[in-house]
């Protein structure tokens, strides 16, 4: 059997974890997921299990009609039927802050509308299945999302993170004994980062062998499992090749295909980029929170600055839908918007 890549290996995990998942759960949530499995990636649909987890402990717990059953794997059709709109509409003012097992949870409106996007779909899966007489969740009014600033770097902030990771401005004695072994590997991440506005799943999942220097290319698995080609710079071409040289020092890194690895010689995890990403950023720019998200965005408005086309932006990112595009990336700039607050006078220089 040959050896799962990055990705073959996630959707594995994640398969298992679902399967736990569905012990966990009422038995009638598993004809839903076997409904919606050749129409969901892996993710979403482990995201759908621990919502609806949340969802029917909740009902056993704190809704009066359910409260008799002990264990929500109990929870049947008929208990399902019973399941009314202001039942959900609670259970949407209960997720603000709540608690599990004595850890306190509180969800942000984004998290809200996700959840309800998951009862909603549980409860007309099984409406079109005629599991239930009618649909309670397709009455609840979708939550009102609003919209939160946009946080980017500016050209002279990029250029000081990245000074600051080749110097270690900023760190702690500790903090730079670690730097000096990971500086090289750092600096071409975050180079990747802002030079072709990648998402961090992607970033994880590169391996040497997706790299072409003859074409300055790179190959990626794109949030959904499809693969695409993007190409980089000379100065992103330039920060990956001295990496490469140092990491080929390794000899413990000869069979690992990964291009990122850890201190331990092995893929570095999605949550290790994060957290270099924040000790970086939050000494570059300490009142911006910046994340690998916010790298991509800042790629994403530098590449419309320089296209002015919107498309281009959306194929580069691997946007599916236009609109997620304009809405992030063509909004109206910081430089323009501090230009602009120069141009009102509230008093006439040339007034006596």
């Amino acid at each position: 059997m040959s050896e799962r890549n990055y990705f073959e290996q996630r959707n594995y995990d994640c398969n298992i974890k679902l399967r736990q998942l569905l012990k966990e759960l009422p038995l009638i949530c598993s004809e839903f997921f076997l409904g919606i499995e050749n129409r969901t990636l892996i993710l979403t649909r482990l995201g759908y299990a621990q919502d609806l987890k949340i969802f029917f402990n909740y009902l056993c717990k704190e809704c009066a009609e359910f409260t008799h059953i002990t264990n929500i794997r109990q929870f049947g059709y008929d208990e399902l039927k019973l399941v009314d709109t202001f039942h959900i509409e609670m259970f949407l003012n209960y997720l603000t802050a709540f608690e599990i097992n004595g850890t306190e949870y509180s969800n942000s409106e984004k998290t809200k509308a996700r959840k309800l996007a998951t009862i909603k779909s549980f409860f007309k899966y099984n409406y079109n299945k005629d599991r239930i007489l009618s649909d309670p969740a397709s009455k609840v009014m979708s939550l009102k999302l609003h919209d939160k600033a946009i946080i980017r770097l500016e050209v002279d902030e990029v250029s000081r993170l990245l000074e600051n990771v080749e110097n270690g401005v900023g760190l702690s004695e500790r903090q730079k004994t670690s730097q000096i072994k990971t500086r090289t590997r750092d600096i071409a991440i975050l180079t990747l980062f802002l030079g072709t506005g990648i998402r961090i799943s992607e970033l994880v999942g590169i391996d040497v062998s997706d790299l072409d220097f003859n074409v300055n290319g790179f190959r990626i698995t794109r949030k959904g499992g499809n693969q695409t080609i993007l190409y980089f710079s000379d100065e992103v071409a330039s920060a990956l090749l001295n990496y490469l040289d140092e990491r080929s020092l390794n000899p413990l890194l000869d069979s690992e295909p990964a291009l990122f690895v850890s201190l331990q010689n092995k893929r570095i995890t999605v949550r290790a980029v994060q957290n270099l990403v924040k000790k970086y950023a939050s000494i570059t720019t300490p009142l911006k929170h910046i994340t690998p998200h916010k790298l991509r965005s800042t790629y994403g408005t530098n590449l419309y600055k320089e296209t002015n086309d919107i498309y281009v932006v959306a194929e580069v990112l691997g946007h599916k839908d236009i609109n997620t595009t304009k809405k992030h990336y063509a909004a109206i700039s910081d430089d323009i918007k501090r230009a602009a607050a120069n141009r009102v006078l509230l008093r006439n220089k040339n007034q006596d």
